[in-house]
């Protein structure tokens, strides 16, 4: 679909938003029209708003919800690049909303997409790593 492995293609950064690396988009990635079409937006909402997810902590990620993309413009044509930003704007223990934007090459957002996953039965999975990535307070607070 033209999208890389999570593994490569994000990184976080201060303000809890999952960058995910610019995407060069493929033949399948494209309507009739010739462009982007608007089911690789949808899909890429649903990874990156997961990934916004794991990002907290959970390795078992929940069920979405709810996902809608409200697209711009145009993502572009075969060859060009899509960037997209993923930020877990609420995490609470029982749903998890995460909001994304993709930008073209331009850096002109082209559509934005939000995704809510229902995460109370993700909270009990062993491999949960949430205390390692829950801030601490500063010495002295």
């Amino acid at each position: 679909m033209g999208v890389r492995t999570p593994s490569d293609s994000c990184t976080n950064d201060a303000a809890d938003t999952l960058k995910i690396v610019p995407n060069q988009l493929r033949s399948g990635t494209k309507n009739r029209l010739q462009i982007l079409h608007g089911g690789t937006l949808a899909c890429m909402t649903d990874l990156g708003g997961s990934l916004a997810v794991a990002s907290r902590g959970l390795f078992a990620t929940g069920v979405s919800t709810d996902l809608s993309v409200t697209y711009l413009s145009s993502g572009g044509k075969v060859g060009d690049l899509v960037r997209a930003e993923a930020t877990c704007d609420k995490f609470g223990k029982t749903l998890a909303y995460t909001s994304i934007k993709f930008m073209n090459a331009k850096d002109e957002l082209v559509a934005r997409g939000s995704h809510t996953k229902y995460v109370a039965h993700a909270w009990k999975d062993p491999q949960n790593i949430t205390d390692e990535l829950s801030p601490r307070p500063e010495k002295g607070q």
